[in-house]
């Protein structure tokens, strides 16, 4: 009986788990207690939180045989990012970027913080591919992130560290981006009202996904699995004909696959893995790419401002980050602390929708220069 009771004893959590295993539970309970109380993107955190919580208890959960161990591999295997992409198609309305096609460079302008945080990277000693991945967390978009860790073969080394860094700046851009929109801008700068956008036709709507999966796929292939994917769920949308597909991808199959990919995501965070120096300082750089594609995009905005003679408001230049549609609604709530009667919303959707296309541009980019497919 004793040594029964001593084996069942020695196959407890209390047994198993050691110190660190514990600042982990602590973290995820922190990430629950931001998505429960404080409302921080809990679609996302709600699973990632859950999935570190059980892992740091549970650590077999994500090792070969186990059930989160599967999950992970749609996430290594680039399925669940692509299928994100394709309910991000056709839940969004491309229609603010074709009524005013600048908003493209305020979009490619948010990446310069990709650009700059990759240098910074190899800086502090990562390799090419790795600094190639780690600096994707500027764009603010978690299934990149994955996607292109994935590609570069990070899967059982930084992809875990790397997509809840990128996940946590995305629930975070409330509170990161606007110290630097207002930094960077003038009280008359965002007092700045834009005309309302023009009408676009349905013909338009439907031609758009075509023709940028036509440009951007032929000049990058590499970014075929997410902007075609992103373009087919809007394809779906604006055709007006396939109402199920377009429900079943946006509603549906996104919130599967967002169950899937949060809880692997966190279940990657094990004390083991993620308790390193090197992702503290992956941390430290994503939050580094984050600040400077803000910063950029908002710099961008003042330019145009400038050029346009004030018809452009700089706070959307923020939106240029791939946040959709966070970091649009951030423009219109930091321009509504100055008149609530301006309206930025629309206007800040354009560089929004931009920067998801964007992203994945700088995704496919890094995947040429590295030779992957």
């Amino acid at each position: 009986m004793k040594e029964i009771i001593l084996n069942l004893a020695s196959q407890t959590g209390f047994a198993t788990l050691d110190y660190k295993n514990y600042i982990m539970i602590i973290v995820a309970f922190l990430f629950m207690y931001l998505a429960i109380a404080k409302g921080f993107e809990p679609l996302l955190l709600v699973p990632i939180s859950f999935g570190m919580f059980l892992v740091n208890m549970f650590p077999s959960i994500i090792q070969e045989g186990g059930l989160l161990h599967y999950f992970y591999k749609l996430d290594e295997w680039s399925i669940l990012p692509s299928l994100i992409f394709m309910g991000v198609g056709a839940m969004t309305d491309f229609g603010p970027l074709i009524a005013y096609p600048p908003s493209f460079i305020l979009g490619a302008a948010a990446q310069f913080g990709i650009y700059g945080a990759y240098f910074l990277a190899i800086a502090f000693g990562f390799t090419g591919k790795e600094a190639a991945a780690i600096s994707i967390i500027g764009g603010a978009d978690g299934p990149t992130s994955i996607f292109l860790a994935g590609k570069l073969g990070m899967g059982d080394t930084l992809l875990g560290p790397i997509a809840v860094a990128a996940y946590s700046y995305m629930s975070l851009v409330p509170v990161i981006q606007p110290p630097f929109m207002k930094l960077f801008t003038t009280k008359k700068e965002r007092l700045v009202r834009m005309p309302q956008l023009r009408k676009v036709t349905k013909l338009e709507k439907i031609i758009f996904p075509i023709v940028v999966t036509l440009v951007v796929v032929m000049i990058l292939p590499t970014t075929a699995p997410l902007v075609g994917m992103l373009m087919l769920g809007n394809l779906f949308r604006e055709s007006g004909v396939v109402k199920q597909l377009t429900e079943t991808a946006s509603n549906a199959m996104m919130y599967i696959v967002v169950i899937l990919l949060g809880t692997s995501v966190g279940a990657t965070t094990s004390a083991e893995a993620f308790l390193q120096v090197s992702t503290l300082k992956i941390v430290l750089l994503g939050l580094v790419a984050f600040s400077l594609g803000t910063t950029a995009g908002v710099l961008f905005g003042k330019l145009m401002c400038w050029v346009t003679k004030g018809k452009v408001n700089p706070l959307i230049g923020s939106a240029g980050v791939s946040a959709v549609p966070m970091a649009a609604r951030v423009s219109q709530k930091v321009a509504s602390e100055y008149d609530p009667t301006n309206f930025l919303l629309m206007n800040a959707m354009g560089p929004n929708v931009a920067g998801v296309i964007g992203t994945a541009v700088a995704a496919g980019t890094f995947m040429a220069i590295f030779n992957v497919h």
